[in-house]
């Protein structure tokens, strides 16, 4: 039998939410995690996982380059969404074209030149936050937390900074609506999308645009070492379940939602349990779970599938008594 919640455990959720932090974490993370989903479900089907995490950690040599350039026109490094993730934008997004000049102008493959793009925008970005850290002549004003932008940092999220993760959400979620059908036939055929007179190098670059957006969002609460797994976790795990792309994308969303809004819970309930990381493990406990126990494409499922095969096969194996 399932265990009734006590009336400590209640007080305790009921506190929670009457915390504005919390619920201005929890309403972030949430939004987070139903774009990351459903975006995350096109980078999972054109097997872009490795884009995905060129895409995160190119960011922060975006992130640090705004950060001085606030420094320098201010007097004092800023930290609002709204000057750094202009920057973590360009950044992912001029990674992903040096990545595409490289692979197109050189005999390097395509994972070699996402490889190398990692480890240039990634080294350059860890040297100037590290830089930033250590000045001493002159200190930095408001370098204070920029190493969160590693393994995240949600309880800093302000309601500015929800203002601006929930305008990107949206303009990533109607860009998915209002280019669905296109987006649908490309990630199945590119060839044939192709075919039928659609520009794919336009559809291709609206679709890694919405993946910019997508991971970029959520550097701040997840880092953007982990963010890459809050982007394709959910998508994993939803098709286990699913068979059509619709269904996969709603899905996914919502595993994207429950396991930010489980980890923000965690979090705010034991002290030194940083948010991010505890989201990851929550979509990482639900994806494991779903390749275990899913009805059709799970392990147990196609165990038994193939044990009732075999025994199908035995029983209508002819005699070998040869008459």
């Amino acid at each position: 039998m399932l265990a009734t919640p006590t009336a400590r455990e209640i007080n305790l959720l009921t506190d929670l939410f009457e915390d504005y932090t919390f619920r201005v974490v929890l309403f972030g993370t949430s939004i987070i995690g139903a774009c990351s989903g459903g975006v995350g479900c096109f980078a999972y089907l054109r097997k872009q996982s490795l884009i995905g995490d060129v895409i995160s950690h190119s960011s922060l040599l975006g992130i640090m380059v705004l950060f001085l350039l606030s420094y320098l026109l201010t007097g004092t490094g800023s930290k609002s969404l709204w000057i750094l993730m202009p920057g973590a934008l360009l950044a992912g997004t001029s990674a992903l074209l040096l990545t595409r000049l490289l692979f197109n102008h050189t005999k390097l493959k395509s994972d070699t030149s996402l490889g190398v793009m990692l480890a240039i925008f990634f080294g350059s970005g860890v040297m100037l936050l590290r830089w930033v850290q250590r000045a001493s002549d002159p200190v930095i004003p408001g370098r204070r937390g920029l190493n969160d932008y590693l393994f995240g940092m949600a309880a800093a999220m302000t309601t500015d900074d929800l203002w601006m993760i929930g305008s990107l959400a949206i303009a990533a979620t109607l860009t998915l609506m209002l280019c669905w059908k296109e987006f649908k036939i490309y990630v199945f055929d590119s060839t044939f999308t192709h075919s039928i007179g659609y520009r794919t190098t336009l559809i291709d670059n609206l679709l890694l645009i919405t993946l910019v957006i997508a991971i970029v969002i959520g550097i701040q609460a997840v880092g953007v070492v982990l963010m890459i797994a809050l982007l394709i976790t959910p998508a994993s795990t939803a098709r286990q379940w699913t068979k059509s792309l619709g269904s996969m994308v709603i899905l996914s969303a919502m595993i994207g939602v429950f396991s930010c809004a489980v980890g923000c819970t965690i979090s705010a309930n034991y002290a030194n349990m940083p948010t991010g990381p505890v989201i990851v493990l929550v979509a990482t406990a639900i994806f494991l779970f779903s390749l275990l126990f899913a009805p059709q494409r799970g392990i147990i499922a196609r165990a038994l599938a193939r044990r009732k095969y075999s025994l199908s096969i035995d029983r209508h194996q002819p005699s070998e008594e040869v008459i």
